[in-house]
């Protein structure tokens, strides 16, 4: 049995996230479909990263074994020609057999992407969250550096996660801004049930004095869920890169 590591790319609007669902559409129960019809075997897949409903990826990674002989080179067209238009195999390599595509991973880096605009934008309908009053990007970059380091982010999670530990460790959270577009990126070992979406919206509950903090870091330390902001739409969320 092969080990394969597989890279893709998806527009999540369509699907019930990544984790194969009873009853619903999702982007595993299609690429599972996809590598039926190539290879003739149910596989059983493993992701990076649970992502949630609407949620995309730019390079997301999954791996499975298959008794297979297609050559890793021809299996990206092949499962390509099988997938729909808002999903694509971007490589293919064989994985040490004890490769994990979730445990082996080291980290992830994910970026949030706002329209700052009271006008809709069709480019970034599906991508980005159109949110209209103006943002402060250099006080909400201020803002995300408080959350850099070793932290306890029980103050940043969403009930139904399956994560025990709350300590995770941030090495990036930056805000920029080009024209109309305000990107949040954040770089670290692992992330909660929602917690860059919790993150996101509690520094514009902030920025919008819907909060009485003035800063993040009461909420960090406070551990409570309920003094943090909303969370933010899915559809601005973006899986970046995983980290091996």
């Amino acid at each position: 049995m092969r080990n394969l590591k597989l890279t893709l790319s998806f527009l999540g609007t369509a699907y019930h996230g990544y984790q194969v669902q009873q009853n619903a559409v999702t982007v595993a129960g299609t690429l599972q479909s996809a590598i039926t019809a190539v290879t003739g075997e149910r596989v059983e897949l493993k992701g990076c990263s649970r992502t949630d409903s609407g949620v995309h990826a730019r390079a997301y990674v999954c791996s499975f074994r298959t008794a297979s002989p297609i050559p890793c080179q021809k299996l990206p067209l092949a499962l390509n020609s099988h997938l729909p238009p808002d999903i694509g195999v971007l490589s293919c390599e064989e994985a040490p057999p004890d490769f994990h595509a979730r445990y082996s991973a080291k980290g992830k880096e994910y970026q949030y992407d706002i329209y700052n605009s009271p006008l809709r934008n069709p480019f970034y309908e599906e991508t980005a969250w159109r949110f209209a009053p103006r943002l402060d990007e250099g006080k909400l970059n201020a803002w995300a550096g408080e959350f850099l380091g070793r932290q306890d982010f029980s103050a940043f999670r969403a009930a139904g996660g399956a994560d025990i530990d709350p300590v995770r460790t941030l090495t990036r959270f930056t805000v920029t801004r080009r024209e109309s577009l305000v990107r949040f990126q954040v770089e670290g070992d692992g992330f909660l049930y929602h917690m860059v979406r919790i993150l996101v919206g509690t520094l514009l509950d902030l920025h919008q004095h819907k909060l009485p903090d003035e800063s993040p870091r009461p909420i960090l330390l406070s551990r409570n869920r309920a003094r943090a902001g909303f969370t933010a739409p899915a559809k601005g969320l973006t899986l970046n890169r995983v980290f091996y």
